[in-house]
């Protein structure tokens, strides 16, 4: 495969994450934000379910040491190409990039629980509607 085609999957293994990373982060500041707005979407049952289980995949990710598959299938079409990659997961690398901040693992695990804690505390106040009984 011609390394120009490799980076261009790679960028798209990007922006996939990125977009991962926003719908965890921005969902739980949706949901506290349309419960005082009044949207009904936020208490869409599937939503609140998918939103759940991708922090809750990230926190267990912290807690078993792994580091993220695509940020591994990333850097491995990156190397593949020849170009650049980078060590440790894609949230140090960008944070550490664009805040000039790096912290050991156990501080990220730390966050991704308690923002994981956070969502699901979200589920007992702003409760997802209940699924309809026929």
């Amino acid at each position: 495969m011609p390394p120009s085609l490799l980076l261009l999957l790679a960028d798209a293994l990007l922006i996939i994450h990125v977009l991962f990373v926003a719908f965890v982060v921005l969902g739980l500041f949706a949901v506290y934000a349309g419960y005082f707005l009044e949207w009904h979407w936020v208490r869409n049952r599937v939503f609140r379910i998918v939103h759940l289980c991708a922090i809750g995949y990230v926190v267990g990710q912290s807690w078993l040491g792994a580091v993220c598959p695509l940020t591994t299938w990333e850097m491995a079409l990156r190397a593949e190409a020849g170009a650049a990659t980078y060590a440790g997961s894609f949230i140090q690398h960008w944070l550490q990039s664009l805040l000039y901040y790096n912290a050991p693992d156990w501080v990220f695990m730390v966050v991704y629980s308690v923002f994981g804690g956070l969502v699901l505390a979200s589920w007992f106040v702003v409760r997802p509607r209940q699924r309809q009984r026929f």
